[in-house]
């Protein structure tokens, strides 16, 4: 199994995980009001097109955040991974998926303290993620400000956000055994990871619907 995110939920009212994620922005909107966010509703899902976009496993999520965490720490990217290793035992990153997002919010919070598995980003922009037991995750992140500080990371690989996932350029750097010597290919699986990101949250924040975890 891998992570998918979904943007725009399915319109069949007889559908139980369609109900149950209903549910789930009803609790969202309560607490975005309560955080002073604003208020927010998910779209009719008539004018919604149902779209997904591939993350490349767990792995590719952890992959992404390693790269933020130490760009936030260091201003300076780490070397790629090797074969051997998972991004998830990067000391600096347990250590920071560890904490509770900071006050005042560190540069990328939003892209890193979210469930790998569950939960949402809604097109509000506020700046704490919000943690709660009533989302799904314990995690709200704010599709907006995932948005910019991905951008922020592929201005840091050099990664033009407009290459598409699915191209040559991009799969083989993802696929390739031996990082490139230079440039964003050399971190070919992170580089897909944040375009797919980059979709997500640009496709969220232009229809109004949230980014689901699944």
């Amino acid at each position: 199994m891998g992570l998918n995110m979904i943007v725009g939920v399915p319109g069949n009212a007889r559908d139980d995980c369609a109900g149950m994620v209903r549910a789930d922005f009803v609790a969202i909107g309560e607490l975005l009001e309560r955080a002073g966010a604003g208020r927010w509703t998910e779209p009719d899902p008539v004018g919604v097109q149902v779209t997904e976009f591939e993350m490349g496993g767990y792995s590719g999520l952890h992959a992404v955040r390693r790269l933020a965490v130490h760009l936030a720490a260091s201003g300076c990217l780490p070397e790629p991974l090797g074969e051997d290793r998972r991004a998830s035992d990067d000391p600096l990153l347990r250590k920071v998926y560890e904490a509770l997002p900071s006050d005042p919010p560190e540069p990328f919070d939003h892209l890193i303290h979210h469930s790998d598995c569950e939960g949402y980003y809604v097109p509000v922009d506020f700046a704490h993620v919000i943690v709660s037991q009533k989302t799904p995750g314990r995690h709200l992140g704010s599709s907006v400000r995932l948005l910019a500080e991905v951008r922020r990371l592929a201005l840091a690989l050099g990664l033009p956000e407009d290459l598409d996932p699915d191209s040559e350029e991009v799969v083989d750097a993802a696929d390739s055994e031996e990082p490139a010597a230079e440039g964003w290919q050399r971190y070919g699986v992170e580089s897909y990871g944040c375009l797919q990101l980059l979709r997500a949250a640009k496709l969220s924040i232009a229809t109004g619907a949230a980014i689901v975890f699944a």
